[in-house]
């Protein structure tokens, strides 16, 4: 095995107890504070309470039967989806190994990111590419390809709208820059002067404020007509999956992102609605391989770049509350050394 030198001890965040910790990534977050629980999704004991599935660093080490694909220097990323199998219906088919039922996740059945050495599955490691800086891409191995993936299952085509609830937020301003580079309509929902204000510097084409405005739905109609060809809800609470349909002329299209703690929460509409306006309502959970690469893909050509608080392992606490309490812009990135 190749290696450069590699301390006895590290630094990591680790979750203490069966309450509330740290985390940076909303299902971080909600791992780390068990709010999956009735679900039956809880961080495994071969996580050894550390979380993270946004990770960017250089390779240290290389095990014998990766050198061939790795070498000691070269700059990887972890994601949400650590390893899998490579040998099932779904690793097989070319599209779709994220429902692998083998498959191993960061900060859920492995140990994840919060930490400065981290063990990866060299076969599923993305290679991070020339021009795109390591603070910008640990967050678009989760937040970013999340976001990329879901306005491709909008199926909103180029001179379409889209609507984004929460575009400031750290899904959403990622949205928004996907959105704007695949050629979309932007029609961005956010509280405040401060996001808005981000929202139609990364492209948003309108900016609809929540706080100020009764009706959405009504104000969506009158900039668009018959209403946005979709909406990605990347709010996990039953306000947003429940207003969401309405924004949608015939045809739209329904794009679940948020994962509630609330099991009552449910993502759809009425029947009669459904069928009268002939709505899809579809899901959306990370990206493949080849999706994180496209997603890597728009920052390497200057298209995406991610609004960053940069801080270091320590402020994690003061981060996830900022997140929690709605004000924190963009995405949060630490340095882990």
């Amino acid at each position: 095995m190749a290696t450069v030198d590699i301390p006895k001890q590290q630094k990591a965040a680790v979750k203490v107890g069966e309450d509330a910790r740290t985390g940076l990534c909303a299902s971080d977050k909600s791992l780390i504070h068990d709010e999956w629980a009735s679900f039956g999704v809880a961080m495994q004991p071969a996580t050894k309470g550390i979380a993270g599935h946004e990770g960017a660093g250089v390779v240290v080490a290389v095990g014998d039967d990766m050198h061939h694909k790795w070498k000691v220097g070269d700059r990887a990323g972890i994601k949400w989806v650590w390893g899998v199998c490579g040998e099932c219906e779904f690793c097989t088919n070319g599209s779709d190994e994220l429902h692998c039922p083998n498959q191993k996740n960061s900060g859920f059945t492995a140990a994840g990111t919060f930490q400065q050495y981290a063990i990866s599955d060299g076969r599923y490691t993305t290679r991070i590419p020339e021009g795109v800086a390591d603070e910008e891409a640990g967050p678009i191995m989760c937040g970013g390809v999340t976001a990329y993936v879901a306005c491709k299952r909008s199926a909103v085509k180029p001179g379409q709208w889209i609507v984004l609830p929460g575009a400031g937020g750290g899904l959403g301003h990622f949205a928004v820059q996907y959105a704007k580079a695949m050629g979309m309509r932007i029609i961005a929902i956010d509280g405040g002067d401060e996001k808005r204000d981000l929202c139609k510097k990364l492209g948003a084409e309108e900016f609809i404020d929540f706080t100020k405005t009764q009706d959405i739905a009504s104000e969506i109609t009158r900039i668009t007509t018959y209403g946005a060809h979709g909406v990605i809800v990347t709010a996990a609470t039953k306000e947003a999956y429940a207003s969401a349909p309405t924004f949608l002329r015939p045809g739209g299209t329904v794009v679940a992102v948020g994962l509630p703690k609330d099991p009552t929460v449910l993502a759809g509409a009425p029947p009669i609605m459904l069928c009268l306006k002939k709505l899809n309502i579809v899901g959306s959970v990370v990206g493949t391989l080849k999706d994180v690469e496209e997603a890597l893909d728009f920052t390497a050509r200057g298209l995406v770049h991610p609004i960053l608080t940069k801080g270091t392992i320590e402020d994690v606490d003061k981060y996830m509350d900022l997140m929690i309490a709605g004000k924190l812009a963009g995405r949060a990135v630490l340095k882990v050394s």
